[in-house]
Protein backbone atom coordinates (compact mmCIF):
# COMPACT_ATOMS: atom_id res chain seq x y z
CA UNK A 1 0.00 0.00 0.00
CA UNK A 2 2.77 2.33 0.20
CA UNK A 3 3.67 2.60 -3.00
CA UNK A 4 0.11 3.21 -4.19
CA UNK A 5 -2.04 6.77 -4.33
CA UNK A 6 -4.41 6.65 -1.07
CA UNK A 7 -7.94 7.80 -1.40
CA UNK A 8 -9.51 8.02 2.18
CA UNK A 9 -12.94 9.06 2.71
CA UNK A 10 -13.59 11.34 5.72
CA UNK A 11 -17.27 11.07 6.80
CA UNK A 12 -17.24 13.62 9.61
CA UNK A 13 -20.48 13.70 11.70
CA UNK A 14 -22.57 12.29 8.94
CA UNK A 15 -24.30 9.08 8.30
CA UNK A 16 -26.92 6.93 9.06
CA UNK A 17 -27.54 3.02 9.18
CA UNK A 18 -29.37 2.75 6.16
CA UNK A 19 -27.40 5.45 4.17
CA UNK A 20 -24.43 3.99 5.16
CA UNK A 21 -25.54 0.88 3.70
CA UNK A 22 -26.08 1.91 0.70
CA UNK A 23 -23.20 3.56 0.10
CA UNK A 24 -20.84 0.73 1.55
CA UNK A 25 -22.43 -1.28 -1.04
CA UNK A 26 -21.58 0.80 -3.71
CA UNK A 27 -17.95 1.31 -2.94
CA UNK A 28 -17.38 -2.21 -2.39
CA UNK A 29 -18.52 -3.48 -5.57
CA UNK A 30 -16.02 -0.77 -7.50
CA UNK A 31 -14.04 -2.80 -9.84
CA UNK A 32 -10.26 -3.57 -9.33
CA UNK A 33 -8.26 -0.99 -8.27
CA UNK A 34 -4.61 -1.73 -8.93
CA UNK A 35 -2.65 1.20 -7.99
CA UNK A 36 -4.89 2.70 -5.40
CA UNK A 37 -5.14 2.34 -1.39
CA UNK A 38 -9.41 3.27 -0.51
CA UNK A 39 -9.98 3.81 3.07
CA UNK A 40 -13.07 5.27 4.88
CA UNK A 41 -13.56 6.80 8.06
CA UNK A 42 -16.83 6.95 9.45
CA UNK A 43 -18.03 8.54 12.79
CA UNK A 44 -16.70 5.74 15.36
CA UNK A 45 -20.50 4.24 15.96
CA UNK A 46 -20.23 2.78 12.16
CA UNK A 47 -17.19 1.87 12.75
CA UNK A 48 -18.23 -2.04 12.85
CA UNK A 49 -20.66 -1.46 10.40
CA UNK A 50 -17.90 -0.55 7.58
CA UNK A 51 -15.59 -2.96 8.60
CA UNK A 52 -18.65 -5.83 8.55
CA UNK A 53 -18.95 -4.39 4.60
CA UNK A 54 -15.51 -4.10 3.87
CA UNK A 55 -14.21 -7.82 4.63
CA UNK A 56 -16.88 -8.71 1.73
CA UNK A 57 -15.21 -6.40 -0.95
CA UNK A 58 -15.16 -8.62 -3.93
CA UNK A 59 -12.35 -6.85 -5.82
CA UNK A 60 -10.67 -4.21 -3.36
CA UNK A 61 -9.12 -4.07 -0.03
CA UNK A 62 -10.53 -1.02 1.85
CA UNK A 63 -9.09 -0.07 4.70
CA UNK A 64 -11.27 0.94 8.19
CA UNK A 65 -10.32 3.76 9.13
CA UNK A 66 -11.53 6.02 12.42
CA UNK A 67 -11.54 9.75 13.03
CA UNK A 68 -10.13 10.06 15.91
CA UNK A 69 -8.23 8.33 19.15
CA UNK A 70 -8.21 8.82 22.71
CA UNK A 71 -4.95 10.83 24.19
CA UNK A 72 -4.61 7.70 26.89
CA UNK A 73 -3.41 4.67 26.54
CA UNK A 74 -5.03 1.39 27.80
CA UNK A 75 -8.16 1.37 29.92
CA UNK A 76 -9.30 3.41 32.67
CA UNK A 77 -12.14 5.75 33.82
CA UNK A 78 -12.29 7.87 30.75
CA UNK A 79 -15.80 8.13 30.10
CA UNK A 80 -16.49 8.66 26.50
CA UNK A 81 -13.12 8.06 24.92
CA UNK A 82 -12.27 4.90 22.58
CA UNK A 83 -8.43 3.59 23.14
CA UNK A 84 -5.96 2.74 20.37
CA UNK A 85 -6.64 -0.73 21.50
CA UNK A 86 -10.31 -0.68 20.95
CA UNK A 87 -10.13 0.27 17.75
CA UNK A 88 -7.99 -2.21 16.78
CA UNK A 89 -9.89 -4.60 18.34
CA UNK A 90 -12.50 -3.82 15.95
CA UNK A 91 -10.80 -4.15 12.89
CA UNK A 92 -9.85 -0.57 12.76
CA UNK A 93 -6.52 -0.13 10.46
CA UNK A 94 -5.63 3.56 10.29
CA UNK A 95 -6.45 6.59 12.19
CA UNK A 96 -6.66 10.26 11.62
CA UNK A 97 -4.55 12.37 14.27
CA UNK A 98 -4.67 16.30 14.26
CA UNK A 99 -7.49 16.96 12.06
CA UNK A 100 -7.78 20.78 12.37
CA UNK A 101 -11.37 20.33 13.53
CA UNK A 102 -9.84 18.52 16.20
CA UNK A 103 -7.71 21.67 16.85
CA UNK A 104 -10.46 24.37 16.42
CA UNK A 105 -13.77 22.81 18.11
CA UNK A 106 -11.58 20.90 21.17
CA UNK A 107 -7.98 22.42 21.69
CA UNK A 108 -5.66 19.77 21.09
CA UNK A 109 -2.60 20.76 20.31
CA UNK A 110 0.67 18.86 19.67
CA UNK A 111 1.27 17.44 23.29
CA UNK A 112 -1.95 15.72 22.48
CA UNK A 113 -1.39 14.81 18.76
CA UNK A 114 2.01 13.07 19.46
CA UNK A 115 0.29 11.34 22.51
CA UNK A 116 -2.31 10.14 20.04
CA UNK A 117 0.13 9.08 17.87
CA UNK A 118 2.46 6.75 20.01
CA UNK A 119 -1.32 5.24 21.27
CA UNK A 120 -1.68 4.37 17.51
CA UNK A 121 1.65 3.05 16.79
CA UNK A 122 1.73 1.16 19.90
CA UNK A 123 -1.65 -0.79 18.89
CA UNK A 124 -0.20 -1.47 15.72
CA UNK A 125 -1.88 0.97 13.63
CA UNK A 126 -1.71 3.71 10.59
CA UNK A 127 -1.84 7.09 12.38
CA UNK A 128 -2.45 9.90 9.26
CA UNK A 129 -1.22 13.14 10.17
CA UNK A 130 -3.37 15.88 9.91
CA UNK A 131 -1.20 19.22 9.16
CA UNK A 132 -2.37 22.72 7.41
CA UNK A 133 -2.42 26.47 8.08
CA UNK A 134 -4.92 28.78 8.33
CA UNK A 135 -5.68 32.11 6.03
CA UNK A 136 -4.01 34.23 8.19
CA UNK A 137 -0.69 32.08 8.17
CA UNK A 138 -0.67 31.72 4.10
CA UNK A 139 -1.29 35.14 3.56
CA UNK A 140 1.39 36.12 5.91
CA UNK A 141 3.69 33.67 4.77
CA UNK A 142 4.19 31.71 7.78
CA UNK A 143 2.88 28.20 6.06
CA UNK A 144 5.79 26.61 6.02
CA UNK A 145 6.99 27.15 9.76
CA UNK A 146 3.19 26.39 10.95
CA UNK A 147 3.28 23.18 9.33
CA UNK A 148 6.74 22.41 10.75
CA UNK A 149 5.96 23.10 14.06
CA UNK A 150 2.94 20.36 13.48
CA UNK A 151 5.12 17.62 11.79
CA UNK A 152 7.51 18.10 14.46
CA UNK A 153 5.30 15.61 16.79
CA UNK A 154 6.34 12.86 14.11
CA UNK A 155 10.74 13.42 15.47
CA UNK A 156 11.82 10.67 17.33
CA UNK A 157 9.27 8.04 16.45
CA UNK A 158 10.40 4.48 16.16
CA UNK A 159 9.12 4.02 12.92
CA UNK A 160 9.68 3.89 9.52
CA UNK A 161 6.19 4.63 7.76
CA UNK A 162 4.88 8.07 8.03
CA UNK A 163 1.55 9.72 6.58
CA UNK A 164 0.38 12.89 6.23
CA UNK A 165 -2.43 15.08 4.81
CA UNK A 166 -1.97 18.37 4.00
CA UNK A 167 -5.17 20.38 4.50
CA UNK A 168 -5.24 23.69 4.50
CA UNK A 169 -7.64 25.22 6.83
CA UNK A 170 -9.18 28.12 4.58
CA UNK A 171 -9.76 25.29 1.89
CA UNK A 172 -11.51 22.90 4.31
CA UNK A 173 -15.56 22.75 3.38
CA UNK A 174 -15.04 26.52 1.77
CA UNK A 175 -14.87 24.94 -1.96
CA UNK A 176 -11.25 26.76 -1.91
CA UNK A 177 -8.85 24.90 -3.47
CA UNK A 178 -4.73 25.76 -3.14
CA UNK A 179 -3.44 25.49 -6.22
CA UNK A 180 -1.09 23.53 -8.14
CA UNK A 181 1.90 25.86 -7.22
CA UNK A 182 1.06 25.78 -3.53
CA UNK A 183 -0.08 21.74 -3.71
CA UNK A 184 3.73 21.45 -4.82
CA UNK A 185 5.66 23.24 -2.99
CA UNK A 186 3.97 22.63 0.37
CA UNK A 187 4.22 18.54 -0.25
CA UNK A 188 7.28 18.89 -1.52
CA UNK A 189 8.39 20.67 2.03
CA UNK A 190 6.43 18.01 3.99
CA UNK A 191 8.40 15.88 2.32
CA UNK A 192 11.70 16.93 2.72
CA UNK A 193 10.90 17.91 6.66
CA UNK A 194 10.45 14.41 7.66
CA UNK A 195 13.34 12.97 5.82
CA UNK A 196 14.84 15.76 8.07
CA UNK A 197 14.07 13.55 11.12
CA UNK A 198 16.72 11.07 10.22
CA UNK A 199 15.01 8.24 8.56
CA UNK A 200 16.00 8.19 4.72
CA UNK A 201 14.39 5.29 3.90
CA UNK A 202 11.40 5.73 5.04
CA UNK A 203 8.14 4.86 3.77
CA UNK A 204 6.29 8.13 3.25
CA UNK A 205 2.45 9.33 1.68
CA UNK A 206 1.21 12.54 1.30
CA UNK A 207 -2.27 13.26 1.24
CA UNK A 208 -3.62 16.07 -0.12
CA UNK A 209 -6.93 17.36 1.50
CA UNK A 210 -9.43 20.66 1.42
CA UNK A 211 -12.26 20.58 -1.35
CA UNK A 212 -11.34 17.97 -2.68
CA UNK A 213 -14.05 16.33 -5.18
CA UNK A 214 -14.77 14.38 -9.06
CA UNK A 215 -13.88 17.73 -10.89
CA UNK A 216 -10.86 18.86 -9.81
CA UNK A 217 -8.99 15.87 -8.04
CA UNK A 218 -7.27 14.24 -11.26
CA UNK A 219 -5.29 17.29 -11.60
CA UNK A 220 -4.35 17.56 -7.74
CA UNK A 221 -3.31 13.76 -8.06
CA UNK A 222 -1.25 14.51 -11.08
CA UNK A 223 0.84 16.91 -9.12
CA UNK A 224 4.30 16.01 -7.23
CA UNK A 225 4.42 14.39 -4.55
CA UNK A 226 0.83 14.20 -4.18
CA UNK A 227 0.47 10.76 -3.19
CA UNK A 228 -3.42 10.57 -2.71
CA UNK A 229 -6.38 12.68 -1.20
CA UNK A 230 -8.09 12.93 2.28
CA UNK A 231 -11.47 13.58 0.93
CA UNK A 232 -14.60 14.85 2.96
CA UNK A 233 -18.13 15.74 1.65
CA UNK A 234 -17.34 13.92 -2.08
CA UNK A 235 -16.81 10.33 0.41
CA UNK A 236 -20.66 10.79 0.85
CA UNK A 237 -21.34 10.46 -2.97
CA UNK A 238 -20.44 6.95 -4.46
CA UNK A 239 -20.48 8.86 -7.46
CA UNK A 240 -18.11 11.18 -6.16
CA UNK A 241 -15.91 9.39 -4.55
CA UNK A 242 -15.32 6.71 -7.33
CA UNK A 243 -14.71 9.32 -9.75
CA UNK A 244 -11.95 10.80 -7.32
CA UNK A 245 -10.63 6.67 -7.16
CA UNK A 246 -10.63 6.84 -10.66
CA UNK A 247 -8.74 9.64 -11.20
CA UNK A 248 -6.04 8.05 -8.81
CA UNK A 249 -5.72 4.93 -10.53
CA UNK A 250 -5.06 6.91 -13.89
CA UNK A 251 -2.49 9.46 -12.13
Amino acid sequence: MWNKKWVVGNWKMNGCLQENATLLSAICALPPQENVCIGIAPPAVYLQQVRNAVQNAPYNRILTCAQDVSRFPGTGAYTGEVSAGMLKDTGVEMVLVGHSERSMYFSENNEIRRQKIQNVLDAGLIPLLCVGENLQERESGNEENTVARQLSVLKGLASDTFAVAYEPVWAIGTGKVANKEQIAQMHRFIYNEVLSYGNQGANIRILYGGSVNETNAAEILSVSYVDGALVGGASLSCEKFSAIIRSAEQA
